[in-house]
């Protein structure tokens, strides 16, 4: 520790950068335009040290950690540290540097505190459009919307208009993306006081002692954590429905080998990026690592930060799905990575069964629609966002139920009222546990769940929810769950007949019934 650092010091500094992310999240969230991010909270935001590692991130969705981090560390190689001044912010949804889809926003403010850059603060927020295709399947990044490469949005504090108009001109909502980015922007400028304000009471080599020592300690728990767990190579397998266009598995493979404090994930065996918009990037693979292994070694310490990863080491090719290179389509990226979280979770079942839990619903639920909404006239897209599912048992434990997948953490769902007050078209019916879908066992597994709302104008639905065939899976024999029917169709006699909605879009006229299904998952039984 830093000569001028003591462990109170240190501490204090610590509390306070867990208090500033959580003020940047609070008013990112109180001032956001879109409803994916004041009520679903499809975001985070983040404070990173001059090298673009993570010092604390707010609660929001785990799988943002390494995406941001990522991102931030391109654009400190992009600009170089002599290419940043006071008052720039950077800007881009390069989804191949986030490892995600183009809807999220990357911002990013660099913190100047005694002549030279001392931290980074950063926000990743989700927009409800992003220009492209709307609804139906994917084939390349093109498609699906516009792209920004790194860019300077604002220029030693002088927003670039010419940039704005652009971006406005190539959106179907202006007003919320505009809206969303004055939000991000406040976010991080927030962040920019506060760091600020600590550089100035305890001073800059301080400040940066305390990032160095959070580091280090959080790596000191995790690496005594893996060392509790018995060395040797442990291996899943899973399978996904398809990848959104050709009909046929898509196979996950994981291996896991644990050496002293070492934890290596190889993950060369996953399948080649897909034809569909499964893909994701390899910041994407790598984030999906680290929810693993934090869930495993330290899942309750904070702040999140990147010591707490040191002790995992990922093994990824280029060019796998969780690994994809460019142009290959990326609109549902979120979806493989859960699975590839479950596969590691299963892998080491036998090494750790106390830890292990059994295959959970591994997806967000998202359902759209679109249409002209009958009050206004104007084109609305509705977006019925992160549905909870059932969760796997543990040995000592039933599954949780109706609960938001692991990757998308502190997800919300969207309360009804709030989707029926913004979308004039829609009236819910039903937000219900889906009764039996979890599996029998010692330790059952969670309900998954059902929404069903009435379509009152013309409109077109999709959905392109996973675990339609291919459940969860069980643990020390514990049975499989059913699986995720999705679809929408016109009622008949009273019942309706659904049809699946997962590629095209699917005309839903006035009177006829949507519906969004999570399953419910897989229980455990002891041995």
């Amino acid at each position: 520790m830093n000569d001028r650092l003591d462990p109170i010091t240190a501490e204090i500094i610590r509390g306070n950068l867990v208090g500033i992310t959580n003020e940047m999240k609070t008013n990112l969230m109180r001032t956001a335009y879109n409803q994916i991010i004041y009520e679903a909270q499809d975001f985070t935001v983040g404070l990173f040290d001059a090298d673009g590692e993570t010092v604390s991130i707010g609660l929001g969705l785990p799988m943002f950690v390494g995406g941001l981090s990522h991102a931030v560390k391109a654009m400190i190689e992009h600009f170089g540290v002599d290419g940043m001044h006071p008052g720039d912010v950077l800007l881009t949804n390069d989804g191949f540097l986030s490892g995600s889809h183009l809807n999220h926003i990357i911002v990013v403010l660099p913190v100047f505190a005694g002549g030279h850059v001392v931290a980074y603060s950063a926000s990743m927020a989700h927009w409800a459009d992003v220009g492209g295709v709307l609804g139906g399947t994917t084939h390349d990044i093109y498609s699906e919307g516009f792209q920004l490469p790194m860019v300077k949005i604002v220029k030693a504090g002088v927003e670039d208009r010419e940039l704005l108009a652009i971006i406005e001109l190539n959106v179907r909502f202006s007003n919320l993306a505009l809206g969303d980015l004055r939000a991000q922007l406040a976010a991080v400028r927030t962040g920019e006081t506060r760091v600020t304000e600590l550089a100035a009471r305890y001073g800059t080599d301080v400040l940066e002692a305390a990032f160095r020592a959070m580091f280090d300690a959080s790596e000191r728990r995790a690496r005594a954590a893996v060392r509790a767990i018995p060395d040797g190579e442990y291996r899943a397998t899973a399978e996904m429905d398809d990848d959104g266009v050709r009909v046929g598995r898509v196979p996950i493979d994981v291996t896991v080998r644990i050496d002293g404090d070492r934890f290596i994930v190889d993950l060369s065996r996953m399948s080649p990026q897909v034809a569909g918009y499964y893909n994701s990037g390899a910041a994407a693979g790598i984030s999906a690592v680290h929810v693993a292994f934090k869930a495993l070694t330290s899942p309750t310490e904070g702040p999140v930060n990147a010591g707490s990863f040191r002790p995992a080491e990922v093994i990824l090719p280029p060019g796998t799905v969780v690994s994809a290179e460019r142009p290959a389509a990326m609109r549902w990226w979120m979806t493989y990575p859960m699975t590839l979280v479950d596969c590691i979770f299963r892998a080491l079942a036998p090494a750790v069964p106390d830890l292990a839990i059994a295959g959970h619903h591994a997806d967000i639920g998202v359902a759209t629609a679109f249409g002209q909404d009958p009050l206004t006239g104007q084109l609305f897209v509705f977006v019925h966002a992160a549905q909870g599912g059932g969760w796997g048992a543990r040995r000592d434990a039933d599954g949780e139920s109706a609960t938001i997948c692991i990757n998308d953490g502190d997800t919300h769902n969207t309360p009804i009222e709030a989707n029926e007050v913004k979308r004039s078209g829609l009236l819910a019916v039903r937000y219900a546990l889906r009764p039996d879908s979890g599996g029998a066992g010692e330790r059952r597994g969670g309900l998954g769940t059902t929404f069903e709302w009435q379509v009152e104008t013309d409109m077109r639905f999709n959905s392109s929810v996973e675990r339609t065939v291919m459940a969860p899976w069980g643990l020390e024999g514990g049975p499989r769950p059913c699986p995720t029917p999705s679809g929408a169709g016109r009622p008949m006699g009273g019942s309706p007949r659904w049809r699946a909605a997962r590629r095209t879009p699917f005309p839903s006229p006035p009177g006829s019934r949507s519906s969004s299904r999570q399953a419910g998952v897989a229980a455990s039984a002891t041995p």
